[in-house]
C-alpha cells in the first residue's frame, strides 16, 4: 500500500461561517472575475461578504424566511450571491438548470413548492410558465435589493446576520434529471457540503493564489461544491467564462492554475492541440521532445522542463495552468498520459450528486490515470454483491450522503440502506484503493448464459479509436440465435475522415474505418462481449448540460437500422 499524507483543513458547521472567516482572511483579495464590457472586473472576498449578509437580509424582511427559492441562470456574480444568501439563513436553495424546458422548470418549482425564483433575464421566456403566485426576482433587480438589505442592517437589522442554521436539515434541494413524472429531489445539508469540502481538499492541493476557471454549470453540484464553494473555502479566485467557445480566449485573460471538466470538454482540448501540432507539421519534433523530457529524472524537474519546452501550448492555457480536474464519466487514460507528456496535469474523481458529489478522487501526489480515484478520507467505498471477477455494485458511506430524495422515503430506502448509499454503477477496486468503474447497473446487458456486458466499457475502448467520435452500444435480441446481438451506434468523427481521406471521401471508406474500430475493440475483451455490428448516426447524440449522452430511445431509434443489417 503507498504512503500519502492529507492536507490539513478545517470543516466548518455551515457555508455562512465558512464565507465569513474568508471574508475576514482574504480582505481585498479577489473572490470572483467577471467579464463586463469586455473586461474582468474583480469582486472582493469582503465586498461578497457584505452583499451576501445584505440580499439575506432584504429577502427575510420580504418574508422569504424558511420558503424554497429557485436560482437560474448563467454562471455569474449574482448566481453565486443569489446562492449564498438563500442557503446560509433564509431558506432552502433550489438550482435549477437554466438549459431545461420551460414546463420543466414549472414542475420543479411546482414539486419544490417554490415561493421566489432568482432568475437571469435571459431566461425569462421560461420562467413564464411558473405558477404566477411564484415572486419572480431578476439577477439585474439584485443590487437594489443588497442596497436595500444593506440599508436595513445600517438600522439594526440582524435577523439574518443572527439567523440560526440547522447543519443537518434540508438546504439545497437538487433535481437530478428526469424530474418530470417521477421526481428526484436530492435534500443536501451544511453538515454534507463542508463535510465534502474538507475532504477534497485534505487530497488535493488547492491554495488562496489558485485561479478557477469556471466552465460547467453552477446548478450542478459538482461545479457548485468544487468549483465555487470549495474555493471561497481556500481562499481561491473564479473567474466565469463567458462559454464554451470562449475558453480558450478566457484563459489568456485570467490565466487560471484550475479548471474543472467533464470527459468531453478535456478530450476535446487534448484533442484540439494535437491538431494543431499536426497542422503546423511539428507532429515528429514533438514527439521526439515528449520522449527526450519523459527521460528526465525526477517528477518537479520533469514538469518544469515540459513547461519550459512546450511553452508555446501552456500559452494557450493562460500560461500558469497546473490541474484539469474531471468528473462526470471515465476519462480516456491515455488522454491523462498525453496531458501529462505535454506538461499538463489532468486527474479524475467520482461523484454523485446523492454525495454532495465527492466519493472518490485521484490525489495529486498519487494517482491512477486509469481510476476514479480513492475513497475520501473519511469516507468509505465499498463493492457490495462481488461477482467472481471483483464487481460488484459500488457503494459509500460518509457525512456527504444526502438527506434522502425529498418526499420519496421509498426511492430514499432503495439506495440507503445500514447508512451505505447503494450508487447503482458497477465497478471493482484494486490492493492501491484505488476504483475503477465498468458501468451502470441499469444498463448492464445480460446474456442467456448469465453473462454480463457493460456497455460503457465497449464504448471506452470505441471512442479510443481513430475514427470514432461518439458511440453507444446496446443489445437487440436476434430472433434467430434467441440471445442479444451486442450493436454499437457510432458518430464517425468527420474532421479526422477529412484530415485522412479528403473532403471528398466516400460512404466505403467510412464503413471500412468503422468495421477497423469494431475489430479493434472485438480484438481485446472477452468473446461473449465481441460486437457483433454497428449502425451510423450522422448527428452527435444528445447531451444534458453536464456534456452526459442521453441514452433514453437511442436503442429503438437505431433498431430499423440494426434489422436491416441483419437482413429482417
Amino acid at each position: 500500500m503507498a504512503k500519502y499524507e492529507n492536507y490539513s483543513t478545517v470543516v466548518y458547521e455551515n457555508l455562512k461561517k465558512m464565507y465569513h472567516v474568508s471574508a475576514d482572511k482574504y480582505g481585498d483579495k479577489a473572490v470572483f472575475m467577471q467579464k463586463e464590457n469586455g473586461t474582468y472586473r474583480s469582486i472582493s472576498y469582503r465586498q461578497y461578504c457584505s452583499d451576501v449578509d445584505a440580499l439575506g437580509t432584504a429577502l427575510l424582511a420580504r418574508g422569504f424566511g424558511g420558503k424554497r427559492i429557485i436560482v437560474s441562470g448563467e454562471n455569474c456574480y449574482a448566481w453565486v450571491t443569489a446562492y449564498m444568501a438563500v442557503i446560509c439563513g433564509v431558506g432552502v436553495v433550489v438550482p435549477t438548470d437554466k438549459e431545461l424546458p420551460a414546463e420543466e422548470i414549472a414542475n420543479i418549482a411546482n414539486i419544490s413548492e417554490a415561493s421566489a425564483v432568482i432568475y437571469s433575464s435571459k431566461i425569462a421566456d421560461k420562467i413564464a410558465s411558473i405558477d404566477e403566485k411564484v415572486t419572480r426576482i431578476t439577477f439585474e433587480s439584485l443590487p437594489a435589493l443588497i442596497k436595500e438589505g444593506r440599508n436595513l442592517i445600517k438600522k439594526g437589522n440582524r435577523a439574518f446576520l443572527d439567523a440560526k442554521i440547522d447543519s443537518h436539515a434540508m438546504s439545497a434541494l437538487i433535481f437530478t434529471s428526469g424530474t418530470t413524472g417521477v421526481s428526484k429531489g436530492v435534500m443536501l445539508s451544511h453538515r454534507n457540503i463542508c463535510f465534502n469540502l474538507s475532504e477534497m481538499c485534505q487530497m488535493f492541493y488547492i491554495g488562496e493564489n489558485d485561479v478557477f476557471l469556471s466552465v460547467l454549470p453552477l446548478h450542478h453540484v459538482y461545479e457548485c461544491t468544487c468549483g465555487f464553494l470549495c474555493l471561497v473555502y481556500r481562499g481561491c479566485t473564479v473567474a466565469f467564462s463567458e462559454g464554451l467557445r470562449y475558453i480558450t480566449r478566457n484563459m489568456q485573460e485570467v490565466h487560471p492554475t484550475m479548471m474543472l471538466c467533464v470527459p468531453l470538454l478535456l478530450e476535446t482540448l487534448y484533442n484540439k492541440v494535437w491538431a494543431s501540432i499536426r497542422k503546423q507539421g511539428l507532429e515528429k519534433k514533438v514527439k521526439a521532445a515528449i520522449i527526450a523530457t519523459n527521460a528526465i529524472p525526477g517528477a518537479k524537474a520533469r514538469m518544469a522542463a515540459k513547461k519550459r519546452i512546450f511553452s508555446d501550448i501552456h500559452k494557450n492555457f493562460g500560461g500558469q495552468l497546473r490541474a484539469l480536474i474531471s468528473g462526470g464519466a471515465a476519462v480516456d487514460p491515455m488522454v491523462l498520459k498525453g496531458l501529462r507528456d505535454l506538461g499538463l496535469c489532468g486527474y479524475q474523481g467520482y461523484g454523485l450528486t446523492e454525495c454532495a458529489p465527492l466519493a472518490a478522487l485521484n490525489r495529486d501526489t498519487f494517482y491512477n490515470d486509469k481510476s476514479a480515484g480513492m475513497a475520501t478520507p473519511n469516507g468509505v467505498l465499498d463493492i457490495y454483491d462481488m461477482q467472481d471477477d471483483g464487481t460488484g455494485e459500488i457503494r459509500y458511506k460518509g457525512d456527504n450522503i444526502m438527506i434522502g430524495y425529498y418526499k420519496a422515503p421509498e426511492l430514499t430506502a432503495e439506495v440507503i440502506r445500514d447508512g451505505w448509499f447503494y450508487t447503482g454503477d458497477l465497478g471493482y477496486m484494486d490492493s492501491n484503493g484505488f476504483l475503477y468503474i465498468t458501468g451502470r447497473k441499469k444498463n448492464v446487458i445480460v446474456t442467456s448464459n448469465g453473462k454480463n456486458i457493460f456497455p460503457e466499457e465497449l464504448e471506452t475502448y470505441l471512442n479510443r479509436t481513430n475514427f470514432v467520435a461518439e458511440s453507444v452500444v446496446v443489445g437487440y435480441i436476434n430472433p434467430k440465435k434467441k440471445d442479444y446481438d451486442i450493436v454499437a451506434i457510432l458518430v464517425p468523427d468527420r474532421e479526422r475522415l477529412e484530415e485522412v481521406y479528403g473532403k471528398r471521401y466516400t460512404q466505403k471508406q467510412v464503413d471500412l474505418e468503422m468495421k477497423k474500430a469494431i475489430s479493434e475493440v472485438n480484438c481485446i475483451v472477452q468473446s461473449y462481449k465481441r460486437i457483433e455490428t454497428y449502425v451510423l448516426r450522422e448527428e452527435e447524440f444528445p447531451k444534458n448540460t453536464s456534456r452526459k449522452i442521453k441514452r433514453a430511445g437511442l436503442a429503438d431509434a437505431a433498431y430499423d437500422a440494426y434489422r436491416k443489417k441483419i437482413g429482417e
